[in-house]
């Protein structure tokens, strides 16, 4: 039995002409990529095999969370908007309906398709209903693996494969690693299913918690609390005494074996049955550290996390290295700072990229072009702000520099960085100004980093094609990033779980 159409989905047969067509063709573009995903994956798979090892070789395919609701009720040109809190529009992402799948965006799709790819469950990712915990499993291996084709139903959850692995392998855990004690590995191993069609899950009992959105599987009984909902606005810590408020009348009692969609809600008639989920929730989540019951957004996606680099304010880059990573790149989002590249110009003159962040998502590049200086800040793929040199690079030895100086305070709620005042400088001596009135205010892109001499991937203005790699000698780029920056920690905090 299939779950009711969600509130928050729209009726396929109530869309008019233009929204089917724009919708179809996001979930196309979303197969074409599963597609090529899949191409992919058969390419390991047909590497192993050139080489004699895919036989014994243990593959296991699972998928990510449930199918992702981020594109909102009319879908996405480029997600990236929505990690910066700036609305899309129908008509908006109508204009670009024929471009969509090719290089220009990063389009998602809308809502509806997430509760339709998580078919037959209700509701999707970051939310602890079986659609947004319930995934594919195929696991591979001819030799250790007699069956063929054959389903099994045992209740497997994630933390399960490692076990599983180091049984296949006859492998034992180490209990330290270099003089560290190890914490015990928590799922049990499914190898057991392998060879048997009727074999019983060892795996009894399981918690979620998201964000205080809770739920617990054990014997074929499934209870879900599904409040307070990760899309709330971030508030304080749950009190006990709403915590017991919750335990008295929020949650929600399914018998999954029978009621695998979780459409029959047993609460109040097996009120004994859920009482006993509820307690064993609690069991588990002490036994795992889970409580006390943290539902707070801001504090839980914000918090300072293990970095392989130590936090600067003087960074140094140099041509001809990776992408460095947006998380661990120049932070210059809504704070003033300053640029400055060491290049030599050749007779003839040169050009190229110095420094690009982002790409066509959102971001900013500073280069060399036709002889001008040349920055540009892209406003999350919506419009480009410009600034050049009005006189020409000279040939030589030079210190091409930039600054930016904000004014006032973002609007991070509303998508809006903050504005401010763009300089370049030749040999420290102002060669051009400009106002940019509106800048990204979180996040420049979801994949793109920080390159240095050259602009990889889709660039951050139509100004040049990539990668445009500077054709003079390029020393080294330093960044100085200068003052706290001007922020909003629950946007922030937004931002961040959007990104789970």
């Amino acid at each position: 039995m299939l779950p009711p159409l969600d509130a928050e989905v729209q009726d396929w047969k109530a869309l008019s002409a233009d929204e089917r067509r724009l919708y179809a063709r996001m979930m196309e573009v979303y197969a074409g990529f599963l597609e090529h995903t899949d191409h992919q994956i058969g390419r390991v798979l047909d590497h192993l095999a050139l080489l004699g090892e895919l036989d014994n070789t243990l593959v296991m395919v699972i998928s990510d969370n449930g199918a992702s609701a981020e594109g909102g009720p009319c879908g996405s040109m480029n997600e990236n908007k929505f990690f910066n809190n700036v609305p899309d529009s129908l008509e908006e992402n109508l204009k670009v309906v024929d471009e969509l799948g090719g290089p220009k965006h990063f389009n998602h799709y809308p809502r509806g398709w997430a509760f339709a790819g998580d078919t037959p469950f209700r509701r999707w990712k970051r939310e602890t209903y079986r659609g947004g915990t319930s995934e594919p499993l195929i696991v591979h291996w001819p030799e250790g693996i007699s069956a063929r084709g054959e389903v099994r139903h045992p209740y497997v959850h994630a933390i399960d494969v490692l076990p599983t692995v180091l049984e296949a392998l006859a492998i034992e855990a180490p209990h330290t690693i270099r003089g560290y004690t190890q914490s015990p590995i928590e799922g049990v191993s499914f190898a057991h299913t392998f060879n048997s069609v009727d074999a019983e899950t060892r795996h009894r009992t399981q918690y979620f918690e998201m964000l205080g959105h809770r739920a617990i599987y054990h014997d074929g009984w499934r209870a879900v609390c599904p409040f307070p909902q990760p899309s709330d606005p971030p508030h304080a810590l749950l009190t006990e005494e709403r915590l017991r408020e919750l335990d008295v009348d929020g949650w929600e009692l399914y018998h999954v074996a029978e009621d695998p969609t979780e459409t029959n809600d047993l609460a109040k008639a097996r009120r004994d049955k859920l009482i006993e989920m509820i307690a064993l929730w609690y069991v588990e989540a002490g036994r795992y550290q889970v409580l006390p019951l943290d539902n707070r957004v801001v504090e839980r996606m914000t918090a300072e996390r293990p970095r392989h680099t130590p936090k600067r304010e003087h960074h140094v880059y140099y041509p001809g290295t990776s992408q460095v990573p947006p998380e661990v790149a120049a932070h210059v989002i809504n704070r003033p700072h300053s640029i400055t590249a060491k290049v030599a110009i050749p007779p003839g003159g040169a050009e190229g990229v110095l420094l690009a962040q982002g790409g066509n998502t959102g971001g900013y590049s500073l280069y060399v072009k036709e002889r001008k200086f040349h920055y540009v800040h892209n406003y999350v793929g919506i419009e480009e702000f410009h600034i050049e040199s009005a006189q020409e690079i000279p040939e030589g030895e030079l210190e091409l520099g930039f600054d930016f100086e904000p004014i006032g305070k973002p609007d991070i709620g509303q998508g809006k960085g903050v504005s401010g005042t763009a300089r370049l400088y030749l040999n420290g001596e102002q060669v051009a100004e400009g106002e940019i009135p509106i800048t990204v205010p979180l996040s420049y892109s979801l994949s793109e980093g920080l390159s240095c001499g050259r602009d990889s991937g889709p660039p951050v203005t139509v100004d040049y094609a990539p990668p445009f790699p500077f054709s003079g000698r390029l020393d080294r780029v330093e960044v100085e990033v200068k003052g706290r920056a001007f922020g909003d920690r629950a946007a922030a905090g937004r931002e961040a779980l959007a990104r789970q």
